[in-house]
């Protein structure tokens, strides 16, 4: 008997909303010490929260303040701008 397939977990986007595959998104990580950073291995230790590759999908993310929500906690400027830096030279490679 073949084996069923493998269940493929599911994010949903915290800019445009959308459920898409976990592997499809970018995986941001307030680590346990408070720090905030991407996680392209989808692994790190902390709690995480789900982008699309796309700049935009920061942008409304930001104006929604759903980084703070999914957090529970202020998320400093410069880690919104180093998020940007990354996003838009992951988005372009």
């Amino acid at each position: 008997m073949p084996n069923p397939p493998k269940k493929q977990p599911v994010r949903q986007c915290l800019g445009c909303r959308e459920r898409k595959l976990k592997r499809e998104l970018v995986r941001i990580v307030r680590s346990p010490e408070g720090a905030v950073s991407l996680d392209f291995t989808g692994k790190a230790n902390g709690r995480g929260a789900y982008l699309c590759h796309n700049p935009e999908c920061l942008r409304r993310a930001v104006k929604s303040r759903a980084l703070e929500r999914a957090f529970g906690a202020a998320v400093p400027e410069e880690v919104y701008e180093r998020l940007a830096a990354e996003l838009e030279t992951d988005h372009v490679g």
